[in-house]
């Protein structure tokens, strides 16, 4: 009885937010198994029909254009598809400690739309780039890894906060900004030395983030193309004479001349130098954009 209480209450503090990391992450370890799975027929004699090897074929997003028109979906299936268990370990992690930075600062339209972006904008780019001969050589000829969302959070962080510090096992304070140097360069080297196409889309994915965070710094939210309409109804609010308060707009970026002066300072002196007021309205912030 106790074990179907904590079952209940892991699911509903883990889905009740309208946080969509554990979405996410959920997608992406349903179809591991399910592939896995698929792959453990075949082993034990259930069937003798390579479902897992099809399952792959299908949802990889392949780098031929031809074999592309013929299974269009993969561009959308490819960055949760995962076949190493380590890979798709790491990649959660990493995928959960973004989207909890970046959801503290900003709110989960502009998550999304940085993150879904930035798989159609890698997986095309990817397709483009394998059709050059050059780039197009290579012991893997297709995609299936989120590591273009992972770029795309990346970078837009690396805008956000580059100087933001955290605390490592064996290392101590490090900036964010070296974190994300030290991924990049690794995860770009290795995607290079199997999959040319891939490595150079992971740099333009990592681009996009940091150009949808420096415009949104500039007043341009690209995400507003997915804002869901507001009810107009003129509305009448009494007032009384209290002392002034930030005020924050759900579905807007809130407060945007006070939120840009603290992002600049967080920038320049870490997010340690704000006071306790300013660190109460990011917390503030974060928690409207999610309830």
């Amino acid at each position: 009885m106790k074990k179907d209480n904590a079952l209940k209450d892991f699911f509903k503090t883990t889905y009740s937010s309208r946080s969509p990391i554990p979405f996410i992450l959920s997608a992406q370890i349903f179809l591991f198994v399910i592939i896995h799975l698929f792959d453990l027929f075949v082993e034990v004699g259930i069937t003798n029909y390579p479902l897992y090897d099809k399952v792959l074929s299908y949802l990889s997003l392949p780098g031929e254009l031809s074999k592309f028109i013929t299974q269009p979906w993969s561009l959308v299936s490819y960055p949760f598809l995962y076949t190493g268990l380590f890979n798709i370990l790491f990649d959660c992690l990493w995928i959960y400690w973004l989207g909890n930075v970046f959801l503290g600062f900003l709110n989960n339209r502009q998550f999304l739309t940085v993150f879904v972006s930035a798989i159609f904008i890698g997986g095309l780019s990817f397709l483009a780039l394998s059709q050059i001969p050059v780039l197009a050589k290579g012991p893997q000829t297709f995609l299936n890894t989120n590591a273009m969302s992972i770029g795309a959070l990346m970078g837009s962080l690396l805008i956000l906060v580059p100087k933001m510090e955290f605390r490592l096992f064996l290392f101590g304070n490090v900036k964010f900004q070296t974190i994300a140097f030290v991924f990049l360069g690794l995860q770009f080297l290795f995607l290079f030395l199997i999959n040319k196409p891939g490595a150079i889309a992971l740099l333009i994915s990592t681009s996009w983030g940091m150009l949808f965070i420096s415009q949104l710094r500039k007043g341009n939210d690209w995400s507003k193309l997915f804002e869901r309409k507001q009810d107009s109804k003129l509305r009448v609010v009494h007032t009384e004479n209290k002392p002034p308060v930030y005020r924050s707009y759900k579905g807007d970026l809130p407060n945007q001349e006070v939120i840009d002066e603290i992002l600049d300072k967080i920038s320049q002196y870490g997010y340690e130098s704000l006071s306790s007021r300013e660190k109460e309205i990011l917390f503030k912030v974060s928690r409207e954009e999610q309830e």
